[in-house]
């Protein structure tokens, strides 16, 4: 008779050393986003999903700075080795992280490489150590003013010039300021008083120095909320009402509140269930009251036309690269194009439910034109019941104008001593 012997358990792994698993993640969230085109922040909970609480915000960290240096750190190690490593070696990432950890965010150098190279198998560990040393020895540093990637600064260069190239590169070098939109405008200067910062448009304020969001006055109670100031721009286009104002592609809610906040009652419709239930989590703080739709623009109609509609349209959201880096790397002219065929079937569909007389704002944070001013032009020609309505000045920042043809293109060239601006396209058409 044979023993018995007994059934094999679980197999268990000894734990990682402290602080590789979140370099774990980092590399996932770059990977990610350079090898599948995903956002930053739709990989995150994938990517992050063996780390928690502050872990996560470093493992966030990590990649975003290593997505706004990319280019610098990558001459960087190409001018440490002997042949040019392949942009998605393990060796090349792992290089990339530390590196980035060390000259950018403060990590001691010992601590950046050997949480990184349990993470390389083989020869190239030793690889990473020596091209690390050789950089660290040689007391390196990053430019002051990162360098766009070369494929986005010859796109926008083309579309904008020189000057706006150099105006991004400095953009992405400084954090941006904390933007935010008050739910009274009458109150602005109250705030003011009690907020610090500076109001560039009334219900504005801009602040640089300031307490974590969820700790600022005001913020519990709903007096206001967190919205860059050019995001504000096509909302104020359409200014108070008290007719109905349909917002499509809504959340995060905020237009949807500044429209509610302006008088006019308001539907958000939006697709996605997560972004819908922090639209409603935002109106629920604000006290502010709109109707709230699930449902995809492109199928769904509303029972009657509308006063107003605003359009924020699904883009390739290159206009606000200062906090989301990821789009330097992983928009290409194909995706655009895609997102533009996408804009020009909603704006034609939306068109349709304006009433005669009403207005229609169409806007997409985009610094591609194909996005914005072409996209105007063909539905120009497409829709001759339309015309671009021209802005009244009042209603727009201190130091943004419409250009001659009525619509408003904000870029990273403006209000530079103030902070500066997301690129946004925006323009108010109305209907005969």
């Amino acid at each position: 008779m044979k023993p018995r012997t007994k059934p094999a358990g679980p197999q268990t792994h000894a734990p990682e050393p402290l602080g590789v698993p979140t370099r774990r993640a980092a590399i996932k969230l770059l990977d990610a986003v350079l090898r599948r085109g995903e956002s930053l922040e739709a990989a995150l909970p994938a990517a992050t999903r063996m780390v928690h609480g502050p872990d996560r915000g470093l493992a966030h960290a990590i990649a975003a700075e290593t997505l706004r240096r990319l280019p610098d750190l990558d001459a960087a190690i190409d001018g440490a080795t002997e042949r040019p490593l392949p942009d998605d070696a393990k060796a090349r990432t792992a290089l990339r992280i530390a590196l980035v950890q060390a000259l950018v965010l403060g990590t001691p150098p010992h601590a950046a490489i050997s949480t990184v190279l349990p993470l390389v198998d083989g020869g190239p560990r030793k690889l990473v150590h020596g091209v690390f040393g050789t950089l660290m020895r040689a007391n390196i540093l990053l430019p002051e003013i990162p360098a766009l990637p070369p494929l986005v600064e010859a796109r926008w260069e083309a579309a904008w010039g020189e000057a706006m190239v150099e105006a991004a590169a400095e953009a992405i070098a400084a954090p941006p300021p904390l933007d935010i939109t008050l739910a009274d405008p009458d109150a602005t200067e109250e705030w003011r008083g009690r907020l610090g910062g500076e109001s560039l448009a009334p219900g504005h304020l801009r602040l640089v120095d300031h307490d974590p969001v969820p700790e600022m006055a005001g913020y519990t109670d709903g007096a206001w909320w967190v919205q860059d100031l050019a995001a504000t721009i096509p909302a104020r286009m359409l200014g108070k009402g008290d007719g109905v104002a349909l917002d499509l592609c809504a959340a995060p809610g905020g237009k949807t509140m500044q429209l509610a906040a302006a008088g006019w009652q308001t539907v958000a419709i939006d697709s996605s269930q997560g972004r819908i239930k922090r639209l409603r989590e935002n109106l629920f703080r604000t006290r502010l009251k709109a109707e709230v739709v699930r449902a995809d623009v492109l199928l769904w109609s509303p029972e009657e036309p509308a006063d107003a509609i605003l359009i924020d349209a699904p883009c390739s959201a290159t206009g606000i690269f200062r906090r989301h880096p990821d789009v330097l790397h992983r928009v290409r002219p194909s995706m655009v194009a895609e997102l533009a065929e996408l804009q020009t079937r909603i704006l034609n569909r939306a068109a349709d439910w304006v009433k005669p007389g009403g207005v229609m704002v169409f806007a997409t944070c985009s610094l591609e034109q194909e996005e914005g001013e072409r996209q105007l032009e063909r539905f120009l020609v497409a829709r001759r019941d339309f015309a671009v309505e021209p802005v009244d000045t009042a209603s727009l920042p201190a130091g943004v104008t419409a250009r001659a043809e009525g619509y408003v293109r904000t870029l990273p060239t403006m209000l530079a001593e103030k902070g500066r601006l997301d690129g946004f396209f925006a323009v108010k058409l109305r209907r005969a």
